[in-house]
């Protein structure tokens, strides 16, 4: 480290005091079927027994036991049909010993049935009207082919946690189980500047000097993932009138956000307008390799608290800082159970360099060819300026600090994107 150069602290230091401040956002009643993407705020208890009623699960034949017991090929059980039972009808017709009523996959299950003989376990039961069948094979055993009330889940049972992610799978058990509203977190509302005079919108006339602004749209796609909402999104000069203002803005009672990410303007130069301008903001050195320089603050609102992210400007370093800092807080504001991505160890295919005594983030694509054996490649040299190259990339290979080097065939973690 050279003279007068301020300490790095460890990417997990500066995580954990970015989540000391986290205050989750309030929670609120949403209908389940408008719920897709939320993070629960509470468990999610059963309204009701699921399956709600024994009923058939299979199309056939509800029977009494007894009645077909030792059915064969040879030496058929011979019923009388004596009612039909659509899915979804009330009916429980009643029957006698060597009688059987037909019955739907889903239908109420007769009070009088104890087993379900499937048609193709018997003679002519797939005809339209019928007053006879042949059961030409036994059930297994009383109760076969049923499915018993509450089975699944009984009423008041949990059915999702505090924290889970309510993807189609979680909506479809949900909605199964009764459940009409559940409780939510709000969606965090988040502003994203980018700051940079030489900042102009992409496919814009470039002068010397200029280059187009991608950061904000990378980190606005990036959110959104999270389930936040990116309420606004701006590009700044290296003034700081306009941050100024945009910062009092976006953190005033009427327009209040609840993250503010900054990208740009965190270093150490001449033009650092985060650095200059956002006082509540502490900046400092994060042991990582892309995005050494991060800051970090909180406003205080009548109302809550607004988080203040500083990002470096350079793009690979802007996508790596938000996966280590941003991604995480924007999941605990919502009350998320997890709040990293799934790691694999995989092995290099080609070996690369690693910084000194700092934690690398390298982007990488992955090789699937072998499904026993999957190997990564950098998808770049490692620049934190080589946003074209970014777009191949399918995850990071992160490198602990205290490793000197990435040899072919090491086994590294590697952080999934996708």
């Amino acid at each position: 480290m050279n003279d007068g150069e301020p300490a790095m602290v460890s990417v997990d230091e500066h995580l954990a005091a970015i989540l000391a401040a986290v205050r989750p956002v309030a929670p609120l009643t949403v209908p389940t079927a408008d719920a897709a993407g939320s993070t629960l705020a509470a468990p999610a208890c059963a309204a009701i027994d699921l399956p709600p009623f024994d009923n058939s699960a299979m199309d056939g034949f509800a029977v009494r036991f007894a009645d077909v017991a030792n059915a064969t090929a040879e030496a058929p059980a011979r019923l009388r049909v004596v009612a039909d039972l659509p899915a979804g009808t009330a009916d429980d017709p009643p029957f006698a010993a060597g009688e059987a009523v037909r019955i739907m996959t889903g239908s109420a299950l007769p009070t009088a049935a104890d087993a379900i003989v499937p048609f193709e376990d018997t003679a002519g039961g797939l005809a339209d009207s019928l007053d006879e069948i042949a059961v030409t094979r036994a059930p297994r055993a009383v109760g076969v082919h049923i499915r018993r009330r509450g089975e699944d889940t009984r009423a008041g049972d949990p059915v999702l946690p505090a924290g889970a992610v309510l993807g189609p799978l979680q909506l479809g058990a949900l909605a199964a189980a009764g459940i009409a509203n559940v409780r939510v977190a709000s969606r965090p509302r988040v502003a994203v500047v980018s700051t940079g005079s030489e900042l102009v919108g992409p496919g814009a006339p470039l002068e010397r000097g200029q280059i187009p602004e991608s950061n904000g749209i990378l980190l606005a796609a990036l959110i959104a993932e999270t389930g936040a909402l990116v309420v606004r999104r701006a590009v700044v000069d290296d003034e700081g009138t306009a941050l100024a203002a945009l910062l009092e803005a976006v953190t005033s009672e009427a327009g209040a956000v609840d993250v503010v990410v900054f990208t740009g303007g965190v270093s150490a130069g001449a033009y650092e307008v985060v650095r200059q301008t956002v006082t509540p903001m502490r900046f400092g050195a994060v042991a990582m390799q892309p995005g050494k320089p991060q800051g970090f603050g909180v406003i205080g609102r009548p109302d809550g608290t607004t988080l203040l992210f500083g990002l470096p400007g350079n793009p690979v370093s802007a996508a790596v800082s938000f996966e280590a800092f941003v991604r995480p807080a924007l999941l605990a504001l919502q009350g998320r159970a997890h709040l990293h991505r799934p790691v694999l160890r995989l092995s290099a295919a080609t070996g690369w360099r690693t910084p000194v005594a700092r934690r690398q983030y390298l982007p990488v694509t992955i090789d699937r060819a072998n499904p026993g054996g999957w190997t990564v490649t950098p998808a770049s040299s490692g620049g934190s300026h080589l946003a074209g190259r970014l777009g191949s990339a399918e995850a990071y290979a992160v490198v602990a600090a205290e490793i000197a080097a990435v040899s072919a065939g090491d086994l590294v973690d590697v952080l999934l994107l996708d």
